[in-house]
């Protein structure tokens, strides 16, 4: 069975999922609410969705459970993780969304909220240990429930207008690239209402898993044909449930997602960023806040932001490496307080990214240089064994001889952190990272360096030093 939790959410084959595993794991998501007294027998919990053809099965499998397990389960249909995230918040209610974000599109997943937020690993194992004990006559084959999806989404696009001026993109002409992703027509509607002209480009009906981390050659083929044909001020887009940005300028060439976080957390005038070890390194010269540094994944930075929120440590924010953004406290960008959503979101930072752009008069191009942040490129190896990426993982902190010997062609070791995978900073100051993937068998490799050219040479020689380990 492939089914297990990875950097969020519960991850697996669709074809392993689907059936009784969608239903025993909802089952012991309502047994953990009921337990640790998140909420009461009868409570609502809301359901979303994405595109995927499995989605709408798995839905239906965990709306029976839902309501096998005391419940009132509640579908908003399709829309993007945080706009579920929110109205739960709204609600007070918990949630589950079915997702596979990324990830190939023979896999799917199922994303779970408390009322307050997401779940945390401590929550995760607690379910796991009661999935154990479910059994398939405490599951229902079939189920149906009330619909609020235009409330949710109308909540949702509500906080999404009060967070630049009035016209605050009025000038700019963005190409929205809406393959499979259920952010594609909020993303249309509201880059309009701030008067940007918005183009709708790349529209599927058959999903197609865009990760807006390591972008795919296909994705960037794509840009660069738009930007050939009209003239543009930049394209945005996101990952297949809407929580991760993909913003390019007007050449189709894609801002890194902790750029696009680095330009948020400025925006909203941040007292402390928390990011994984995965961002940028040089985030902390270009701001005037604190970074704490996590594991990846987003329950690891709200774990972070909950720790600086009891510390009393003023506006704070986290980002991922691949741009998905979460604040933990309100903000008041346009003198309007707008409530914490402690969940990625792709929407505010591409809505930051552009403003900056249009306010400041320069191209989204300019930022990177204008930061001087080193420049850091990243891809993963598909169909990487998860048993060959825990050996090589497990021989390489074995003995700094190991790693020394593993490096041997590409430069000596000055310092390395393994709060994640294997961070090493060579002694010319480049950097490569070594992390396997924490929900599917693929093989992460990040690097930075000076300049691009020498950026993407380690990448190229990283990939090739992972392909070549043998167990």
């Amino acid at each position: 069975m492939s089914i297990k939790f990875g950097t969020s959410g519960l991850r697996g084959l669709s074809a392993d999922l689907v059936g009784f595993p969608s239903a025993q794991y909802t089952t012991a998501f309502c047994q953990h609410l009921l337990v640790a007294g998140h909420a009461h027998t009868g409570d609502p919990i809301l359901i979303g969705e994405d595109f995927r053809a499995s989605s709408p099965t798995i839905a239906l499998q965990c709306i029976a459970a839902i309501r096998q397990a005391g419940f009132r389960p509640i579908t908003c249909g399709t829309l993007p993780t945080p706009a579920l995230a929110y109205f739960g918040q709204k609600l007070q209610a918990a949630s589950l969304m079915i997702t596979g974000s990324h990830i190939p599109a023979d896999r799917n997943g199922i994303k779970f909220y408390l009322p307050n937020g997401e779940i945390a690993k401590k929550d995760e194992q607690a379910i796991c240990k009661l999935a154990d004990a479910v059994t398939e006559q405490e599951t229902a084959a079939a189920g149906s429930a009330d619909c609020e999806a235009e409330a949710a989404n109308a909540h949702f696009i509500e906080r999404l207008k009060c967070i630049l001026p009035t016209g605050a993109l009025g000038g700019m002409k963005i190409g929205v690239y809406q393959h499979s992703t259920v952010a594609r027509d909020i993303l249309v509607d509201i880059l309009t209402f701030y008067g940007a002209e918005a183009v709708p480009l790349g529209r599927s009906d058959q999903f197609i898993p865009v990760d807006t981390e390591a972008v795919s050659p296909e994705t960037l083929s794509l840009l660069r044909q738009w930007a050939e044909q009209g003239d543009y001020d930049g394209f945005v887009s996101a990952d297949g449930d809407g929580d991760r940005p993909l913003v390019a300028d007007g050449d189709g060439v894609p801002l890194r997602g902790d750029l696009l976080g680095l330009m948020t957390a400025r925006f909203l005038k941040a007292d402390i960023v928390v990011t994984p070890v995965t961002s940028n390194s040089g985030i902390e010269k270009n701001g005037d806040f604190g970074v704490t540094r996590t594991q990846v994944g987003s329950p690891y930075v709200i774990a972070g932001m909950e720790a600086a929120v009891s510390a009393g440590k003023g506006k704070i924010v986290g980002f991922e490496a691949n741009g998905g953004f979460l604040t933990a406290t309100p903000f008041c960008p346009t003198g309007e307080a707008i409530s914490a959503l402690p969940t990625r979101d792709c929407f505010l930072p591409t809505l930051a990214a552009l403003y900056l752009a249009n306010s400041e008069k320069k191209p989204l191009s300019a930022f990177a240089q204008d930061y001087q942040m080193p420049v850091a490129d990243a891809d993963r190896i598909k169909d990487y064994a998860q048993a060959r990426s825990v050996a090589l993982m497990e021989w390489l902190r074995a003995s700094e001889d190991n790693v020394a010997e593993f490096l041997a062609s590409i430069g000596s070791i000055k310092a390395k952190s393994d709060i994640d995978g294997l961070r090493i900073t060579l002694d010319d100051d480049r950097v490569i990272h070594f992390r396997p993937s924490g929900n599917a068998p693929e093989m992460r490799c990040y690097v930075e360096a000076t300049n691009e050219a020498d950026a993407k040479a380690l990448l190229q020689q990283g990939l090739s030093l992972l392909r070549s380990f043998k167990v």
